[in-house]
This record gives C-alpha cells, sequence and structure tokens, in this order.
C-alpha cells in the first residue's frame, strides 16, 4: 500500500485543490462541464489514496481498491448536493469506503448462503440510502424496521459478509511501528503492574501541549499514520516524525 505508483498514477506528485477550488468546480460540474469534473477528480486522489490506506488489501492489489475508490469518488462527485452544508470530503469519504468494501464484499472468498446475503445486501442499500440522505449511520434495529426482518437476523447477515481477519493483520503500520489486530484487542487478565503504568501514561499525557497531544491520540489511538496526520493538522510528515518523538521522550520521562 507504500506503492509510490498506483494504476500509472504518481502518488507522489498528486495536486491539490482549496476549498475554494472545490466549490467552483463542483458548481462548474452541475453545470455539465465534463473538464472541470476531470480536474475535480485529479484534485481529488490525494483523498482516495488515504482512503483505501485504511483497509488491509489482503488478497487485493493496491491498484484494484485505488481504481475502486476512484469510482467511489466520481460517485461522490456527481451527488453531491451543497445543500448538504458540508464539506465535499465528508460527503465523499463515506462514498469511498462504500464502493471499496462493496469490491471486498462481491470477492468475500468465505462462502455465504444466498438468503443470507441477499438480506445483508438490502441491509447494505438502506444503510447507504440513509448515510447519503441523513449524513448518520443508522442502528440495525432502525434498517431490520426498513426491511421488515429480525434486528438479530439484520446484524448476523451484515455480519456474514464481513471478510475474516488474522490475530496478526496489521491495522495500521509506518515503517516498523506496525500495530496488529492482537494489538488492539483487551486483556481481562492485566496485572496490576500494567493498569498503575496505564494510569502513569494518562498522568503523563496530560503535561503535553496541545499539538503534541493531538499528534499522539491520532497516532496510536486513532490508528493513523504520520503522512494522514501531516495532511490533517497542515504541517510535513518530517515535523509530524519530529514532534512525536519529542512527545515519546516527554512521556518517558515524566512515567519515570
Amino acid at each position: 500500500m507504500s506503492k509510490v505508483e498506483i494504476c500509472g498514477v504518481n502518488t507522489s506528485k498528486l495536486m491539490t485543490l482549496t476549498e475554494d477550488e472545490k466549490q467552483d468546480l463542483l458548481k462548474r460540474v452541475r453545470e455539465g462541464d465534463m473538464e472541470a469534473r476531470e480536474k475535480l477528480t485529479l484534485g481529488n486522489l490525494k483523498l482516495v489514496l488515504s482512503v483505501i490506506r485504511r483497509f488491509n488489501p489482503k488478497n487485493d492489489t493496491a491498484d484494484d481498491l485505488f481504481q475502486v475508490g476512484c469510482i467511489g469518488l466520481m460517485k461522490a462527485i456527481d451527488n453531491f448536493n451543497p445543500a448538504f452544508e458540508v464539506k465535499f470530503s465528508t460527503y465523499a469519504v463515506p462514498m469511498i469506503i462504500g464502493e471499496v468494501r462493496r469490491f471486498q464484499r462481491d470477492n468475500n472468498s468465505v462462502r455465504v448462503s444466498r438468503s443470507i446475503r441477499d438480506l445483508a445486501y438490502r441491509a447494505l442499500q438502506v444503510k447507504e440510502d440513509i448515510m447519503h440522505r441523513e449524513l448518520r449511520e443508522p442502528k440495525a434495529a432502525e434498517i431490520a424496521k426498513i426491511l421488515g426482518e429480525k434486528e438479530r437476523a439484520v446484524e448476523e447477515a451484515m455480519e456474514a459478509i464481513v471478510e475474516p481477519v488474522s490475530l496478526y493483520d496489521s491495522v495500521f503500520g509506518d515503517g516498523e511501528d506496525s500495530m496488529y489486530v492482537i494489538d488492539k484487542l483487551s486483556d481481562e487478565t492485566q496485572s496490576d503492574e500494567i493498569l498503575i503504568e496505564n494510569i502513569a501514561l494518562k498522568e503523563a499525557l496530560k503535561k503535553l501541549n496541545d499539538r503534541e497531544k493531538s499528534i499522539i491520540t491520532r497516532r496510536y489511538y486513532n490508528g493513523k499514520t504520520q503522512m494522514e496526520i501531516a495532511e490533517e493538522i497542515g504541517i510535513s510528515q518530517a515535523q509530524v516524525s519530529r514532534i512525536e518523538k519529542g512527545a515519546i521522550d516527554k512521556l518517558r520521562r515524566n512515567m519515570e
């Protein structure tokens, strides 16, 4: 997933657009300007790239996920309505995620009965309709009521089409700082010593400044890469790396 070139696109040279440029292009797209649509698509490929990094490619190549993500992006461009009063990226991300999940779902190697798969597809359609219309994620009970099905049946159907993961699949990673599924599982057999260390860590976090705390939280609690954090807060990846290392040194000193 760290390829420089995906589908013939050099990801290190992707263009970016300001919010004003996006709004202008969206307006032109609604007027049928295909050149504006192409430019808006190219200007949001970084968004596609950041979204597909969240997915463990498994049997899918980065190229496949990138192409599928681009389809989601173009659907978002064609269906975006400024009346939603949200940023285009806020609207586009769920569309891209939905397209990638649909691709992975349809290529799932685990065999699921036709009736369960059909129920899951209908449930996902209702879910996506609500998310598209109301910009929120509905609960299983709400989906079940619309479909006239039992809530448990809907939950089991949607769980059945989710591709299983290994405990040693990477959740996120940046160089040697990889974290795996097993690292995210809670351990009810923790010793008192570990619990005390967790308390000490929380107290040490309070002594970091706002930027340090923000980066540590994004990095180790939200599972983001340094590059994603850099894009979010508007600084370089190298600066994120320096601040992160400084914050970790502070944490160690405060916990000694």
